[in-house]
């Protein structure tokens, strides 16, 4: 096969004019004869043994024209995308001009390419860093939330029952004199001053002692989800069976070693401590790379086509559809339940996809502009933390990531860890973030930090891994 010319039709788009010579062609012809024919049935032969120019002369010469096209195809597209040197994403018709076993096959072959991308000011964007603190009151809600969780439940006699406390009761509701679908429940548990309930119910079960058979008395609101209850007065007839309160465990050194390994109260309030400041200081790291991401967009200069859009909105779904499927359920069966189609995800993920060509387009020119490689180690190290990753032997994700993809990743963020390194971070105080203040602040050079890999749809804004073989084929992406 030969690229006779590359002709370019406008901007990321290309006509490629290819040759198939006459002995690829008859080539082409005989490989699917030798399939074809053990289906055809030619008088005075057996099936499957009439000799190819019988078949032709009964059938017509072009009998075998359209399986050989189809044979060479993916071959041919392959071997021109490579030979014409462009980078392509997308394959778009093919035409063929001349065809015949003298001739071979002359054809055209359109292909959609990457854009190139320009970006500037890079270097110095300034960018805000969220204040991290952790006080007293951050620590107690983290040590209340500890003894939620180690709470048990008790029953209370003697008293009525106050706000906070878990009452059973029986109800039974009446609007016009009449009982109303979902208004009636037996042993039905309620924590009082929740809000579970029409407002003024919780209040007047409040005072109630066990046993007590009583009337509540409430207005459904105006905005009640069922039409024939909205604004109407009701009647819960009530038995209140049992009082119940969850009893919090006491703070102390004894809570502290049940519920953790160190011994003392003290230990266990500096280790939340360090722990809450970590996880800040993470999440502060996390949103100053979303703000350089904003920025690099902002700056990113590229004639976008359709199809690489398109493209990445396909990556998106299939990646959303292989989580679904990790959690036992299905792209279909998720959209009959959301009424929802394929369509309805496309115009969905559409922003989020334009979004995520721009910035790797950004990242690529960054890196090719400051000269950014991945080192033979870096790369390896990148297989095995996959491998780690996913409990996989190396081997396995190499068979299933190209290096490319790797290096691609690497080179990105490498690129992005340029960004971090000259940004200017703009230090924001405790105090100004809590008055919604916006005051100068100091300033400083930001340090290279690994950045964090998000998990979810989180990871929408940064550059996504392109690098499963399943995917490998542009042309094969889009044959179809």
């Amino acid at each position: 096969m030969n690229v006779k010319a590359t002709n370019k039709v406008e901007t990321n788009r290309y006509e490629l004019e290819l040759e198939v010579s006459p002995e690829e062609f008859n080539e082409a012809i005989n490989t699917v004869y030798k399939r074809e024919s053990k289906k055809m049935n030619i008088p005075g032969f057996r099936k499957g043994h009439a000799p190819r120019a019988f078949i032709e002369k009964y059938y017509g010469e072009e009998v075998f024209y359209e399986a050989a096209i189809d044979h060479l195809y993916r071959p041919m597209v392959m071997e021109a995308v490579e030979k014409s040197g462009l980078q392509v994403i997308s394959i778009g018709e093919f035409k063929i001009d001349e065809i015949g076993k003298d001739k071979g096959i002359l054809c055209k072959l359109n292909v959609v390419t990457k854009p190139e991308a320009t970006i500037e000011g890079y270097k110095g964007i300034e960018v805000t860093h969220p204040a991290v603190e952790v006080t007293g009151e951050d620590i107690d809600r983290e040590i209340d939330r500890v003894r939620e969780r180690n709470s048990r439940i008790i029953t209370v006699e003697g008293r009525a029952a106050e706000n906070g406390d878990i009452v059973t009761i029986d109800f039974d509701g009446y609007v016009d004199g009449k009982q109303f679908d979902g208004g009636k429940a037996d042993n039905y548990e309620l924590t009082l001053g929740a809000g579970q309930f029409i407002p003024g119910f919780e209040d007047q079960v409040v005072g109630h002692s066990i046993g007590d058979e009583f009337d509540v008395n409430v207005t459904f609101p105006e905005d009640y989800h069922a039409e024939e209850l909205k604004g109407k007065p009701a009647v819960f007839k009530i038995k209140l069976h049992e009082i119940k309160v969850k009893e919090l465990p006491t703070v102390d050194d004894e809570f502290v070693k049940d519920v953790s390994e160190f011994d003392t109260l003290d230990e266990y309030k500096k280790d939340i401590e360090k722990r809450l400041q970590e996880q800040r200081e993470k999440a502060a790291d996390s949103d100053v790379e979303n703000q350089l991401v904003e920025a690099i967009i902002e700056k990113v200069q590229a004639e976008i086509p359709d199809e690489m859009v398109e493209n990445e909105v396909d990556e998106i779904i299939n990646s959303f559809a292989y989580r679904l499927q990790s959690q036992g359920l299905k792209l279909e069966t998720y959209l009959k339940y959301t009424g929802q189609t394929t369509d309805d995800l496309r115009v969905q993920y559409k922003p989020q996809a334009e979004r995520q060509v721009k910035v790797r387009l950004g990242l690529e020119k960054i890196a090719e502009l400051e000269g950014l490689k991945p080192t033979e180690e870096e790369t390896e190290a990148e297989y095995q933390k996959l491998a780690d990753s996913y409990g996989m032997p190396l081997e396995s994700v190499k068979n299933l990531v190209t290096v490319e993809g790797i290096n691609g990743d690497i080179q990105n963020q490498k690129a992005i860890d340029l960004v971090k390194a000259n940004a200017v971070v703009v230090e924001k105080k405790a105090e100004e973030e809590q008055a919604g203040e916006k005051k100068p602040a100091k300033k400083r050079a930001s340090t290279k930090k690994k950045a964090e890999a998000a998990e979810g749809e989180e990871a929408a804004e940064k550059p996504k891994r392109r690098s499963s073989k399943k995917a490998e084929s542009t042309e094969e992406k889009n044959e179809g």
